[in-house]
């Protein structure tokens, strides 16, 4: 057996390896964005996001289009977007928001002890990923605007849709993650793999 050979076995070897760290992954990115909502000028920056989307619009109060009129850069502050968006309903929508993400993450941390609470937190942030992907459709800030250059619109990603496209990612590790949740509760229960 050469070394390539060698290499490649114990590349075979490291799926549970990869499983925990995947996991982790997703505990920590779940966590720490989540609780990132905790901070208004994240929450003033999925507005774009939640103002277009048909399935979430409604926790807005302010007419969707409104939104650009009164956008932040991070790091800026102009006190009277804050009151806009405090009149739309952007930071209690938002607080609610990172408090689900940071449950999910914490549902998924509990796989040693609740493999059952871990899987349904795993299946949850699945869905939750391709309502996030959703954004690459209802969101025109998703794409390079139209400002001049020849490079612009699908399928140049801007920074928000890169930052939206991660969640294919998302999907995969929460379905690797799930499926492991899974097979450790049917075990601890005695309950047959087929």
């Amino acid at each position: 057996m050469n070394r390539y050979e060698a290499l490649l076995k114990l590349a075979a070897k490291s799926d549970r390896v990869g499983i925990a760290v995947t996991r982790i992954g997703l505990v920590v990115v779940l966590v720490w964005i989540g609780s990132l909502k905790a901070f208004r000028y994240e929450d003033e920056g999925i507005v774009a996001f939640v103002a277009n989307s048909p399935l979430m619009s409604f926790f807005y109060r302010q007419p969707s289009g409104d939104y650009r009129h009164h956008m932040n850069r991070e790091g800026e502050l102009v006190p009277s977007n804050r009151e806009w968006h405090e009149r739309n309903g952007t930071y209690v929508f938002a607080y609610g928001l990172g408090t689900v993400i940071v449950a999910l993450g914490v549902m998924i941390a509990m796989h040693p002890w609740l493999p059952r609470v871990s899987a349904l937190g795993s299946f949850l942030v699945f869905v939750m990923s391709f309502v996030t992907l959703s954004f690459l459709v209802t969101t025109p800030e998703c794409w390079v605007p139209a400002l001049g250059s020849p490079e612009h619109g699908f399928p140049l990603l801007s920074g928000a849709g890169r930052l939206v496209v991660k969640d294919a990612i998302m999907a995969g590790a929460a379905l690797v993650t799930m499926a492991d949740a899974a097979k450790a509760y049917l075990q601890k229960s005695g309950t047959a793999i087929v």
